[in-house]
């Protein structure tokens, strides 16, 4: 396919609709992504065609969806170069990926173990450490940033030794953009015997995935941040590990046998999957996958990275911009405040002239405050998005805060 831009946008009905008498510029790709038309008629011909349960049923429709359902394991663990299918849980998004974690790890930790997360973490990756932490008694070690966004490496360092029971560290960050060197942050807690645990949710879409090359513990997304469906995510585990943590769920699927006195648990991945699973979810998502690696995730990063300076050089031109976030090693999501309007003042006009952003804390509050700020007005761009739009929203933008002086 290439990247041909028209064919691109061409894919994705809602590009076409009008806000407020305006063309829609959806410039909110982090928040979540818009979903191509062959996505969309994956879920359609699912519920039109296939619709039943998988792994209960003899009967031809139950039997091709649970086929189809394996499949889009066997792809996901392919796409994402995992050793196993196996390794492959599905969950409804990286928040319940984390959280699942998080409560199978309840059990390995002691009062005074420790466990390391970063300052810009999502809330998903934040919250349910520090509640973890909280109930076990550990205590949970932050790693913070520098000024200019970028992880701070030596300070993670001085955190590392042999208390430390997990680290988990987003990829890239959903505010910044900062896109971390988590090969190299894995070799070092690996030294230390520590298991790291990935949270890719804003990495899916934007880079190359390979689990094996950065040998992580765990890695997790969500769908619809690559162009699936909502409600739909992945937990990447090592098969070590995933056999020996205990489930957090149980109900159907997820058990071997169950009799009055006892019960025993399914095999990896199922003894994860308690309940009725999200089939048209799975279906799709290998849609959106098979969509962005037919463009080639090579030309996505390349175009991505063009938008990314093309739109801060647009935006450095205006006066008192403040970016929050210019790490080297980024990605196409700029955060910014100039002088001292709200953001949430910039974002509503911003919307009335067909721009879509996303303003506030970004469910990440720790790192806003770290800045001392209210919040930030953040783009965010995809694969669907043209400097023509940046030019059109920075011209809204100049009208916006003329409004506003």
């Amino acid at each position: 396919m290439g990247f041909d831009i028209d064919k691109i946008r061409a894919d994705f009905p809602i590009l076409k609709r009008e806000v407020y008498g305006k063309q829609l510029i959806y410039f909110d790709n982090g928040a979540t992504t818009q979903k191509p038309q062959q996505v969309i008629d994956c879920i359609t011909n699912y519920y039109l065609y296939k619709n039943s349960n998988v792994h209960r049923g003899v009967h031809k429709l139950s039997v091709e969806a649970t086929t189809d359902f394996e499949e889009s394991r066997n792809y996901i663990a392919e796409f994402i170069n995992a050793e196993s299918e196996k390794e492959i849980v599905f969950t409804s998004g990286t928040t319940e990926s984390i959280n699942l974690i998080a409560n199978s790890f309840s059990n390995l930790l002691d009062k005074g173990d420790e466990v390391l997360i970063s300052s810009m973490e999502h809330h998903s990756n934040f919250v349910p450490w520090q509640q973890l932490c909280e109930n076990t008694g550990a205590k949970l070690k932050i790693v913070p940033v520098n000024d200019n966004g970028s992880l701070d490496m030596d300070f993670l360092d001085s955190l590392l030794n042999e208390k430390v029971k997990l680290l988990a560290i987003t990829h890239i960050s959903n505010v910044m953009g900062t896109i971390n060197p988590i090969k190299e942050i894995i070799a070092k807690a690996h030294n230390y015997g520590i298991p790291v645990l990935v949270d890719g949710a804003q990495a899916i879409a934007h880079i190359e995935i390979d689990v094996k090359e950065l040998d992580c513990e765990f890695y997790c997304f969500s769908s619809h941040k690559v162009y699936g469906p909502m409600g739909f995510g992945v937990l990447y585990g090592k098969s070590h590990w995933l056999n020996n943590l205990q489930p957090y769920q149980y109900g159907g699927e997820m058990i071997s046998t169950v009799t009055i006195d006892k019960t025993t648990f399914n095999e990896i991945p199922y003894k994860f999957e308690a309940g009725t699973p999200d089939v048209p979810g799975a279906l799709a998502t290998v849609e959106a996958l098979k969509y962005i690696k037919n463009i080639g995730i090579k030309n996505i990063v390349e175009y991505e990275d063009e938008l990314l300076v093309y739109a801060t050089q647009k935006l450095l031109e205006i006066d008192n911009m403040r970016i929050i976030g210019t790490a080297h090693h980024k990605t196409s999501v700029i955060s910014f405040l100039v002088g001292d309007i709200h953001p949430y003042d910039i974002g509503t006009l911003l919307d009335q002239m067909g721009v879509a952003v996303r303003t506030g804390n970004h469910c990440a509050q720790p790192l806003i405050d770290n800045y001392c700020i209210p919040g930030t007005v953040r783009i965010s761009l995809g694969i669907y998005n043209t400097k023509q739009e940046i030019d059109i929203f920075i011209e809204a933008l100049n009208k916006t805060l003329a409004m506003l002086a």
